[in-house]
């Protein structure tokens, strides 16, 4: 005997939740099932200790081209407007001022460009170039120490919004998994899927499942899966591990960016406290390469050589990448901040250039904090692929979603919910009005009454 549905979707981290949650309240597409290898939703990178927590608007990451800022940009505010409307006592998330700050003449001259002559300053109407009177009045701790005639800008925003992912992706699955013909399934691991000429065959541990048209939203995994189904073969992936460093004072108001090279596909470091202790300052992400596709789970190594291959394209393109004269130092810079002692010494610059008083007894490496951010590696080309990955088969995608996949979450599922409706036939809808009243509708606007952001009151 084996369950049979019209959608079935792997893997129960945020964006898998979010499809869920979509494709249940939206649409009438009638049974729809959730599978999840861990006994929880959201155990691994929508965990709120293994990412940044940051909702990525596009406005501070100086990474961002204004073409991506566009496109990030809409699916964050689907995000903000979901928690404004379901989150008002702050439980999933905090709102917090966020800024990205330029010390020095060279870096002032690139964020002012950025503001008024790239198109940020109008993209973002909310967001402000502020100088270094007025960066002291929102975060004292950024100006305090720091040399007095030392030329500062910071863009600054409301808009900082601190999210526990693993929380909403548990708010998505809670709102539907009462319905009718809405199952989840957890501490069910996929062992295989197959295509058939009729549906897609699941196997798992707790059996088959039959389904007309499968997604699969497992992260790192989701190109494993694809492989070994014969798809994504011109795909590999880099693997970085997230660490950071913590102060456990509050020395912040918000979120403190810096600013980013634009060829690293990284999150810039930056400051910001914890979204469910603001008595605690996070400082990172650091990013080391490693050879598995979880944090911590040495058994997903061999899931890593399943992506890798071990083949001549997968060499060639990594010594490609690795040899990059930006990427090299970077990767073998980060190593350094894994060393006990050395480590910190080495990160404590950049924890100085957010909050220049900060001393190397202040801080520690944060234990319990970092997951791994799958970065995609194009074989063809020997190079890194920025952003995330869609694989599409007959009936079936496959999603590979690094940062800012967790900010975009509601924006992919919606294209997703649009493929998945394509791939069932004209039978059914997608009430798409009705998913934008329930999430970017509700995002505050310019002009509209402001939201008090969460009191954080910085320490000396």
């Amino acid at each position: 005997m084996k369950e049979e549905y019209d959608l079935i979707i792997v893997g129960g981290g945020i964006s898998g939740a979010s499809l869920l949650y979509t494709v249940a309240n939206f649409t009438d597409i009638e049974s729809v099932a959730l599978i999840e290898k861990e006994d929880e939703i959201a155990a691994i990178n929508s965990h709120h200790t293994n990412n940044s927590q940051t909702l990525h608007f596009g406005d501070i990451e100086t990474n961002y081209t204004l073409e991506k800022a566009e496109t990030v940009k809409q699916g964050a505010e689907m995000v903000a407007g979901y928690l404004e409307e379901n989150d008002p006592d702050r439980e999933m998330h905090s709102k917090r001022s966020k800024m990205v700050l330029a010390v020095g003449d060279e870096e002032v001259a690139k964020l002012e460009d950025r503001y008024d002559e790239e198109g940020f300053g109008d993209l973002f109407p909310k967001l402000r170039a502020i100088d270094r009177e007025e960066i002291a009045e929102i975060e004292p701790n950024v100006v305090k120490g720091r040399e007095p005639h030392t030329d500062m800008l910071a863009l600054q925003t409301p808009d900082g919004y601190t999210v526990d992912y693993g929380e909403v992706a548990q708010s998505f699955v809670d709102d539907v998994r009462d319905e009718d013909g809405v199952d989840v399934y957890t501490g069910t691991a996929v062992e295989s899927i197959n295509e058939t000429e009729d549906e897609f065959l699941v196997e798992t541990e707790a059996g088959w499942f039959g389904a007309d048209s499968t997604v699969v939203a497992a992260g790192s995994h989701s190109l494993q899966i694809a492989k070994k189904m014969g798809y994504g073969e011109n795909k590999s992936l880099l693997p970085v591990a997230g660490s950071f460093f913590e102060a456990n004072r509050n020395l912040l108001n918000g979120k403190v960016y810096t600013l980013q090279m634009k060829k690293l596909p990284f999150a810039a470091v930056h400051g910001d406290a914890e979204v469910h202790d603001g008595t605690l300052t996070r400082f990172g992400p650091t990013a080391k390469v490693v050879p598995m596709l979880e944090r911590g789970n040495i058994s997903t190594a061999s899931d890593f050589y399943d992506v890798f291959e071990l083949n001549l394209d997968s060499f060639l393109s990594y010594g490609n990448i690795l040899a990059d004269r930006i990427l090299f130092p970077y990767v073998l810079k980060n190593l350094v901040y894994d060393v006990p002692a050395v480590g910190k010494r080495a990160f404590l610059p950049h924890v100085q250039k957010v909050v220049p008083t900060v001393e190397l007894e202040d801080i520690e490496r944060a234990k319990g904090y970092g997951g791994v951010r799958p970065q995609i590696v194009n074989t063809e080309t020997k190079s890194l692929d920025m952003g995330e990955a869609k694989i599409h088969g007959d009936g079936i995608i496959f999603n590979i979603t690094p940062s800012p996949g967790a900010s975009t979450c509601l924006q992919n599922a919606k294209k997703d919910t649009r493929q998945v409706l394509e791939f069932l036939g004209d039978d059914y809808e997608f009430a798409e009005d009705e998913f934008e009243a329930a999430t970017i509708e509700n995002f505050p606007r310019e002009g509209d009454e402001e939201q008090d952001t969460d009191p954080v009151p910085a320490g000396d």
